[in-house]
């Protein structure tokens, strides 16, 4: 059974948990909660849920069934939309060849393929070009743009990059036109180029600076089309289809960390089911090879996308190839596409290794800035690969509840990424450092940041950083989890996942909901994997037959994992509940986030 009420204090008066986390109810609006679960027959707890992330009465039917029909806006309400859609139009027109210029992650590699695809199937010739990371760094780069004018571009298209180009793209001016279609927060007049289309422009008014660069693309490729039907260019051919677009999109939005509500949930929503269909051959190769590491389901869900598919395309830009990713995107034959897949994920196994490598040193580094009350971290070492520094921040994050941000030798410098927690704008931040002088390079958007300094600097970047943001709302307090509700082993079962399923899908600004399984005992556990990571336990409370399957990932040698092994304990557990289908069967599963002693 669902306990529906929430009592006040700490859920199970749990103030400390086996991973040092408090446990609090996440409440919402009991009368929005209510109507919500009347005006759309749901289960209580969904409504719940619902009010919780307030969503209104009048939101919730978009909210459970987005469609882009009903969220889609006018792409004219970006600044310089209509300016350049107007010129990718008479590129089309004239057979022009255009050049896109991406990033090497998988925000910049989808962005690129978004556009590399929708105006070669409208005729154009395209050159699409991903910077390295080593030796050119991030954005655009003068040489580069001066090649792909001397190759026949007059236009060049930079995508997930160039609002901060100020001075390199001057360098085409009189040889090529410029497009910047991007997401990186701006900090002053954007570049002097033809046209400018960032939501995270000052003079932006459209409301949309969640969206990823590869939405911005899509977005210029409804405005574009527009232009074109409006010039008969479609009287004697079909229009291309930009619904099957969105399987990039989608793949972006969650791997740039992108918040899953609004707009962004209906293009990732209709993206997966794109992806579903495994029209793209590269796509559909890695794909596969998720499958074959047991990461992937028969239909894609967000945890495919964030956990499977983009680490791999990520792998390529960090230490590899640094457009391995975007070919992969923009492969036609299914056999190429399989080699290209396979490459990545080898690609993918040696970044992991290094970042095993460089995790423990700078988790230990991190937890002495947090014993010194650093609101901010920020660690770097001489032999750490610039390539993998985002990664490690990241599961610094996750470990501390902080920003963090990581950096890795590059000669006398340090380059950089961080990532930060919600509520705290890293990117604003970092350019609030380059703009005073601490850094030499520096970027990025609420959640993420890259950045370059000279290795002496690296103690002013980290003061300036906790003076900058010094409000987390956890600073002066043991971080927390959030919890949705309580129910029983018994109780926790397929039908109550798939209702939960229906908020999907999940990710930042729409977390999967966690719940609470009280005092429970393992019957029995073992560690899964060839590494021993992952914790299988089958769990019952008391004086309840059913047993539930519980999984503890990345579980290591932490005390969660070792308390799920501990015939002799009771625990509460929380975590997620899915329904998994495995040879025909569906059976729920409880994938443990944190557990605490009765």
């Amino acid at each position: 059974m669902l306990d529906s009420t929430l009592p006040a204090g700490p859920v199970l008066n749990v103030a400390s948990s086996l991973t040092e986390r408090t446990w609090l109810w996440r409440t919402g609006c009991d009368r929005t909660a209510f109507a919500i679960t009347q005006r759309h027959d749901i289960p209580e707890i969904v409504g719940r849920i619902l009010a919780a992330r307030d969503v209104t009465l009048d939101g919730a039917a978009d909210f459970l069934a987005p469609t882009l029909r009903a969220l889609l806006p006018d792409p004219s309400v970006l600044r310089d939309m209509e300016c350049a859609a107007a010129r990718l139009a008479r590129a089309v027109q004239a057979g022009e060849t255009v050049a896109v210029f991406g990033d090497y992650d998988v925000d910049g590699a989808c962005s690129a393929a978004v556009m590399t695809l929708f105006l070669r199937g409208l005729g154009c010739r395209v050159i699409a070009y991903v910077p390295d990371r080593m030796a050119e760094g991030y954005g655009p780069n003068a040489p580069a743009l001066l090649r792909l004018a001397e190759q026949g571009a007059t236009l060049v298209v930079c995508v997930d990059c160039g609002t901060s180009a100020h001075e390199v793209l001057a360098v085409l001016r009189g040889r090529a036109d410029v497009l910047v279609l991007d997401h990186h927060k701006a900090e002053g007049l954007p570049p002097p180029v033809l046209a400018t289309v960032n939501p995270n422009r000052l003079d932006c008014t459209s409301g949309l600076r969640h969206l990823c660069a590869a939405g911005v693309a899509f977005l210029t490729a409804v405005a574009t089309l527009r232009v074109l039907r409006s010039a008969g260019a479609f009287a004697a051919r079909a229009e291309p289809d930009l619904m099957g677009l969105l399987d990039l999109v989608a793949l972006a939005t969650i791997c740039d960390v992108m918040p899953l509500t609004g707009l962004n949930r209906a293009l990732v929503t209709q993206g997966l089911r794109v992806l579903g269909r495994r029209a793209r051959p590269g796509l559909a190769a890695l794909l596969d090879v998720c499958q074959a590491g047991g990461q992937a389901s028969v239909m894609p869900t967000a945890m495919t996308c964030g956990f499977g598919l983009g680490p791999r395309i990520n792998a390529g830009g960090r230490i590899g190839e640094a457009d391995l990713g975007l070919r992969l995107l923009l492969c036609e034959d299914p056999l190429d596409a399989r080699l290209l897949a396979e490459r990545l994920d080898a690609v993918n196994r040696q970044r992991r290794t290094m970042e095993a490598g460089v995790l423990e040193s700078a988790i230990e580094a991190a937890d002495a800035q947090m014993q010194a009350g650093h609101g901010v971290l920020l660690v770097h070492g001489e032999t750490w690969h610039p390539g993998i520094v985002g990664i490690v921040a990241g599961r610094l994050r996750e470990h501390f509840n902080r920003p963090a941000c990581v950096g890795g030798a590059a000669g006398t410098s340090i380059k950089g990424s961080g990532r930060s927690v919600a509520g705290l704008d890293l990117g604003a931040a970092v350019i609030a450092a380059r703009q005073s002088g601490i850094l030499a390079t520096g970027g990025g958007h609420a959640m993420a940041a890259g950045f370059s300094l000279e290795a002496g600097r690296a103690a002013d970047f980290h003061a300036f950083l906790c003076e900058r943001l010094p409000s987390h709302p956890d600073a002066a307090r043991r971080p927390h989890l959030q919890v949705e509700a309580t129910v029983s082993a018994g109780g926790a079962g397929v039908e109550l996942a798939d209702q939960l399923a229906r908020l999907a899908p999940f990710g930042t600004g729409n977390e999967e909901p966690v719940l609470v399984v009280p005092d429970v005992r393992v019957s029995r556990a073992d560690r899964l994997g060839n590494d021993g990571n992952t914790v299988r336990a089958y769990v019952q409370s008391e004086g309840d037959g059913r047993r539930l399957k519980a999984l503890l990932f990345r579980a290591g040698e932490g005390r969660v994992g070792q308390a799920l092994q501990d015939r002799s304990a009771r625990l509460h557990l929380a975590g997620h509940l899915r329904a998994e289908s495995w040879n025909g069967t569906v059976s729920a599963s409880f994938c443990v986030v944190d557990a605490a002693l009765v």
